[in-house]
């Protein structure tokens, strides 16, 4: 009995393996989405932020579609997979720690008048 609690003890743990060794990112779900998808919101004054994390996610194989400064569910679904290979919460929001995770500085917002 204690052999076979062993045995099974270990077949567990290299099935867990095999999913650590590849990350969730092997799974690539992003690429599902089509890079002319409508994007989730207008760029309007983050458009520049956008483009950022577009072409930082790109780069670090993450499918973020085109870097055009458009939020789209792609960039956002290459966004998580981001998240989880960093282990951070997989929001799929930009908040601080992401952002200062991807190397990217949110600009200072215009005061108001």
């Amino acid at each position: 009995m204690k052999l076979l609690a062993t045995v099974f003890a270990i077949a567990l743990c290299v099935s867990l393996s095999t999913f650590a060794g590849g990350g969730f990112t092997s799974l690539s779900p992003e690429k599902a989405y089509p890079n002319d998808a409508a994007p989730l919101t207008s760029g309007g004054e983050f458009e520049g932020l956008f483009k950022q994390i577009q072409e930082k996610l790109n780069a670090q194989g993450f499918d973020a579609g085109p870097a055009n400064g458009a939020f789209s569910a792609k960039t956002q679904a290459a966004l998580v997979q981001f998240q989880l290979s960093r282990m951070l919460p997989a929001s799929g929001a930009l908040d601080e720690t992401t952002l200062s995770a991807l190397g990217v500085a949110r600009a200072p917002s215009a005061p108001a008048s």
